[in-house]
Order: structure tokens, then C-alpha cells, then sequence
């Protein structure tokens, strides 16, 4: 036995941050004894059962001896089962029975079988983008994490499926050539259109509004009037996602074990959670957290459908993420933060029954209405920026033929807004229009004197705060960006106080 100290490159995720990590193996003669150390979870405890079954099955004998592996940095929270890899072959490298090859500057991730089989583990894309940034051009991946981890560019990927296999590379230089298809999950690509829905051209523009600008959006009506219908067809209508959007998307599901068959993100996630959803589902969380429904919106949609039914210590958590684009959870583990930039759709009946202020079919009392209503606090509401009603189409709407706007064509106005809001903003490094802070305000939303007017008539009528006043600013701002004009106009300030409007009143 050769008594040798040795290290393979590995990573690790910590919430959704990736950090390298280096596998350090020390092997000594001495009593039978294998010990792993540095942070470490049940389930990384658990491989060097994993690793000496699939060593002795490999076809190597390890002689008795002192086996230390040490995961290093030491004060990161080291889970998962992805070790299996680099551990194996930092072990049969200390024992001397593979060389070094092509082990270093290269990074190794995968967990092995008892029979030496490889099998896909998850969080594959934050590790590969990490190392890159390391000036790593080299992961060795299981074959089932191909497609993930192939999406980095300038990132030399080698697929394998088993133990010997993974060494045959490492002292051939040679990888087995595999014909492997990048797959992609497609959301809301072309599935649904805007011109499917007969009417509702008020709503249509309440949502073109909300998507150009980022501005969050409440639809408000009775059962049965098409909500939920416009809601699934926004992200049909939304920009086209960055290659760093699309690599932030992927990293998030990757971390969440959401990429089945080692399909790629291709389009803006629409996530609608069931109103039973806990606290931790919706917000991330755990002893050790993990992306929860509003990371998993990010850069997309987050629906909320039914929004009174929701719980309200759920709805009040979203506080933080619907002001700050982030969710930061505090463990003794440390401290995780998920990015949340998504927007924010929620649809609600206006009452229990969901036929006010019909009174032919609503038998709710006002105390009861008021109760339901209430359920949405003001917090939460003071976070919505854009509330319309969407009324029942008429008989002569719904038996229409005729087609309205497509999506294709909202879309192009969206992107020509965005485009001028990017522009504009270049200095300052925000996106939309929804993103401005108070003290840039000034700057970019001036409105006239008879605009001003009309602003202070409807802050003092309809008792708007001061949040609420900042952001009818900002949505007239968008109407403006979307008529192509440089000023607000007293129309678009009109127009914009509309929408400010929650269930009759602010």
C-alpha cells in the first residue's frame, strides 16, 4: 500500500449559492477505518458505504488501512450524494491504482451505485457555472446530467455512466462519444394565445400595463369570468428570457431536483400553488433551505389564484419578496437568500360566494364581504400595484368569430416598452419601470401641472398611501412608455389612477 495524500475537485450547493469543494483523501497503514469529515449531512456521511461497494465491484481491492476524507472548506454545510465520485477516485488514487491522468483541474460530481453504476444528481448547473468561474474546462458528470451541464459554453463536458468508465477517461484522455440532445421544458410557449379570450379588452389592457412595467396585478370578478384564462397566457406576452436568465432559471430547478431526464428551462415559469400551501412550500425553508414556490417564479409568473383562501401568515411572507425581489431565511446553519424577481398575478372573487355586489345571486351580508375581503391585508395590498375587475362577457361577446390582439402582437409592444425602459435606465441599473425608488422619481416621472392636480384629488379622495402614490406614477410612466411618448400625459395619469383602485377602495 502507497501512503499518499490526495485531491479531486467537487461542489457543493448552499441554498442556491455553489462553492467548490475539495475532496482530500489521506490513506495510512493501520487498523481497518474509514472516517469522513467537514460539515457534513446524514446523506454524505452515508457514502463511503456507497464508495467501498462500488470500488470492490469495480473490480479494485483496497487493502486494509486508515482512510480520512476530509470535504474542505470546512464551515460549508456539505448534502447530497454527489460525492460518491470524487471521493472514489481520490481514494484509488491515494492507493496508487489509477495515475493521475486527467484528475486534475478537472471537477467531478456523481453518485455511485453498489454495483460502480453512476447515476444523475441534482444541482448539477450552479457547480459547472462555479467552476468555470474558477477557470475549471473540465466536468466529469453522469451521462443523465449531460444535457444541464452541457448549456455552460466553453465548458468541456464528459458524460459517464460508471465507475471504470470514469477511469478508462481519466487514463486515456479519451471520453465515449455520446449523442445526447439538450431537452427544454417549455412554459406557456404558444400553448395559450390572448386572441382565444372573446372580450375582456379592459383586462387584456390592464395586463399588457402590468407585463411592459413589472407591476404586480390583482384581477378581481365572479366565478367564471376568464381570470384564471388571462392569467395562464401572460408569460406568452413577456420578453424573451437572456441566456443569463435562462442559465438562472435552470441553476434554481437544478438545485430543487426539478429537472427530469436532464431537460433544460426554455421559457418563463408560470407557477400557480394550491391555496393550502404552507409557509415553507411558498417561501423556501427546511433545516436546510431549499427553493420554495417564489425562487421557482423567478424571472416568471407566481399565481395566485383565489387569493383570500390563501393563508394570511402565507400572504404576509410575501412581503419581502414583492419589495425587495428576495427571500432571506435565517437558519443556524447560516443565512440563504433566494432570488424572487418574479411577478405577481393573483385573481380573487369578490365575496364567499363569488356573486357580489350582485344581489339577485350574492346572499353574502356586507360584514361578510367586508370579513373576506379583509383577509388580503392592506400590506399585501399596498404591494399591488394594478387592480382591475374582469366582468362576465356578454352573449354577443362570447359567440363572436372574430379573433382579437394575438399574444405575438401584445408581445411587440411589450418588448418596444422594455426596450425604451432599459434604455432610460442604463445609468442606474434597473429594468422597468416598477423598479424605481423614490429619489428617481422625480427624475423620470415628471407630470404636469394638471396631472398633478388630478393626482392630489384622487391621494385625498380615495385615501391613497404614500407607497400607492409612487406607484400610480410609475404605472403612468408605463402607459406612456407604451404609447411610445416621452411625457406622461394627463391621460396616462388618468388612466393609471383607475388601476389603483382594490375592490373599491385603496
Amino acid at each position: 500500500m502507497v501512503i499518499i495524500f490526495y485531491t479531486v475537485i467537487t461542489g457543493t450547493v448552499d441554498g442556491t449559492r455553489a462553492h467548490l469543494v475539495n475532496a482530500e483523501v489521506d490513506c495510512s497503514r493501520g487498523m481497518p477505518y474509514f472516517s469522513m469529515v467537514g460539515m457534513l449531512s446524514s446523506e454524505v456521511r452515508e457514502a463511503k458505504e456507497r464508495v467501498r461497494s462500488a470500488i470492490k465491484n469495480s473490480g479494485y481491492n483496497l487493502s486494509p488501512g486508515r482512510i480520512i476524507v476530509n470535504l474542505s472548506p470546512g464551515d460549508i454545510r456539505k448534502m447530497g450524494v454527489h460525492f460518491d465520485l470524487p471521493i472514489a477516485i481520490a481514494i484509488l488514487r491515494a492507493y496508487d491504482m489509477i495515475r493521475d491522468g486527467n484528475i486534475k483541474d478537472s471537477l467531478f460530481i456523481g453518485e455511485l451505485g453498489l454495483n460502480g453504476s453512476i447515476r444523475p444528481v441534482s444541482g448539477i448547473l450552479p457547480i459547472v457555472i462555479e467552476a468555470k468561474n474558477h477557470g475549471i474546462h473540465t466536468c466529469v458528470v453522469p451521462v443523465g446530467n449531460y444535457s444541464e451541464a452541457a448549456c455552460v459554453d466553453g465548458m468541456n463536458i464528459i458524460a459517464v455512466n460508471s465507475l471504470n468508465e470514469t477511469i478508462d477517461y481519466i487514463c486515456s484522455g479519451q471520453a465515449r462519444e455520446r449523442k445526447v440532445k439538450k431537452n427544454y421544458i417549455i412554459y406557456d410557449k404558444c400553448e395559450y394565445d390572448f386572441n382565444e379570450i372573446h372580450g375582456q379588452d379592459l383586462a387584456k389592457r390592464a395586463i399588457e400595463i402590468s407585463v411592459a412595467g413589472n407591476h404586480n396585478i390583482l384581477l378581481n370578478g365572479q366565478p367564471g369570468s376568464g381570470k384564471s384564462m388571462l392569467a395562464k397566457r401572460i408569460t406568452g406576452i413577456m420578453p424573451e428570457l437572456t441566456q443569463k436568465e435562462l442559465l438562472d432559471i435552470t441553476s434554481i430547478y437544478s438545485i430543487a431536483g426539478l429537472l427530469k431526464d436532464g431537460c433544460m428551462i426554455g421559457g418563463r415559469p408560470f407557477r400557480e400553488p394550491h391555496h393550502t400551501i404552507t409557509m415553507t412550500g411558498m417561501t423556501g425553508g427546511g433545516s436546510y433551505p431549499k427553493p420554495g414556490e417564489t425562487a421557482l417564479a423567478n424571472k416568471g409568473v407566481l399565481f395566485l389564484d383565489e387569493l383570500p383562501e390563501f393563508s394570511p401568515q402565507v400572504l404576509d411572507t410575501l412581503r419581502q419578496p414583492l419589495e425587495e425581489k428576495k427571500m432571506v431565511i435565517t437558519r443556524n446553519t447560516g443565512t440563504y437568500e433566494f432570488e424572487c424577481d418574479f411577478l405577481f398575478v393573483a385573481a380573487m372573487n369578490p365575496c364567499k360566494c363569488g356573486y357580489y355586489p350582485d344581489r339577485e345571486r350574492c346572499r353574502c351580508t356586507e360584514e361578510e364581504v367586508r370579513k373576506y375581503q379583509s383577509r388580503v391585508s392592506g400590506a399585501i395590498r399596498d404591494r399591488i400595484d394594478i387592480c382591475i375587475d374582469v366582468h362576465r362577457v356578454g352573449y354577443d361577446e362570447l359567440t363572436d368569430m372574430k379573433q382579437g390582439e394575438s399574444s405575438h402582437t401584445i408581445k411587440e409592444r411589450v418588448e418596444q416598452a422594455c426596450e425604451r425602459q432599459i434604455h432610460r435606465y442604463r445609468d442606474i441599473g434597473i429594468r422597468y419601470n416598477s423598479q424605481l425608488m423614490p429619489k428617481d422619481i422625480a427624475r423620470y416621472c415628471k407630470i404636469s401641472d394638471k396631472g398633478e392636480r388630478i393626482l392630489k384629488n384622487a391621494y385625498e379622495r380615495l385615501g391613497v398611501t404614500s407607497r400607492g402614490y409612487y406607484k400610480i406614477l410609475k404605472i403612468a410612466r408605463t402607459i406612456a412608455d407604451l404609447d411610445e411618448s416621452d411625457e406622461i400625459l394627463v391621460k396616462h395619469v388618468e388612466e393609471a389612477i383607475v388601476y389603483r383602485v382594490f375592490t373599491g377602495k385603496e
